[in-house]
């Protein structure tokens, strides 16, 4: 698996690829520019590598503790951490919930401190009216954090498969513990069972 100083060159190299690519299909300097953010922010700061101890979790610096139940509840590596389009799903949704309590106590807060009632109905108008109004420019940074978490695991994947191909050769691709636990299964199942010998021994008197 690349180093987490590989990984950072990963993305700082593809970045200007995946910005021409973004500004040749779009001609849009906003929405180019998003993607490449996100692009940033994906492979930096929000990669997969948030389920363990890495240099993207300690990029959060005093706010990396925010990460800890993430941590605990995924196994490292596993699909909902690494996997395509699930993984940043999940990471932006675990963020959204955290930046909504947090406004919440905020502003429960403001209320009771400046004894004024909140318009909770407004805030609902406002945040529905920006997710239909800017729906492309959020599509947008949601791809580009989607293509910064994809070079993070496809570099994980490719690095390991490298390994396995250096020491196995092209075998070293097939899963071979799938099939050794069929094969032994097979195995087991068509061996006899041993058959019981009578016992004519005549008990002593």
């Amino acid at each position: 698996m690349p180093s987490g100083q590989t990984h950072d060159r990963i993305t700082l190299w593809a970045l200007p690829l995946v910005a021409g690519v973004s500004f040749w299909q779009t001609r849009n300097s906003s929405v180019t520019l998003l993607v490449a953010g996100g692009f940033m922010f994906g492979g930096l700061m929000f990669g997969p590598d948030l389920d363990i101890y890495s240099r993207q979790y300690q990029r959060w610096g005093y706010l990396r503790w925010i990460w800890l139940p993430y941590q605990k509840s995924l196994r490292h590596r596993s699909f909902l951490s690494h996997g395509p389009i699930i993984g940043t799903t999940l990471r932006v949704i675990y963020l959204l919930v955290l930046l909504a309590i947090a406004a919440l106590i905020v502003s429960v807060i403001i209320e009771k401190l400046g004894s004024t009632a909140f318009n909770w109905q407004a805030l609902g108008k406002n945040v529905e009216r920006s997710l239909v109004g800017y729906s492309t420019e959020y599509l947008a940074l949601f791809l580009g954090l989607e293509l910064g978490a994809m070079s993070h695991s496809l570099s994980d994947w490719g690095g390991s498969a490298y390994k396995r191909m250096q020491k196995q050769g092209i075998r070293g691709l097939i899963p071979h513990k799938v099939k050794k636990r069929k094969v032994s299964s097979r195995i087991s199942q068509s061996k006899p069972k041993p058959k019981l010998k009578p016992n004519n021994k005549k008990p002593k008197l």
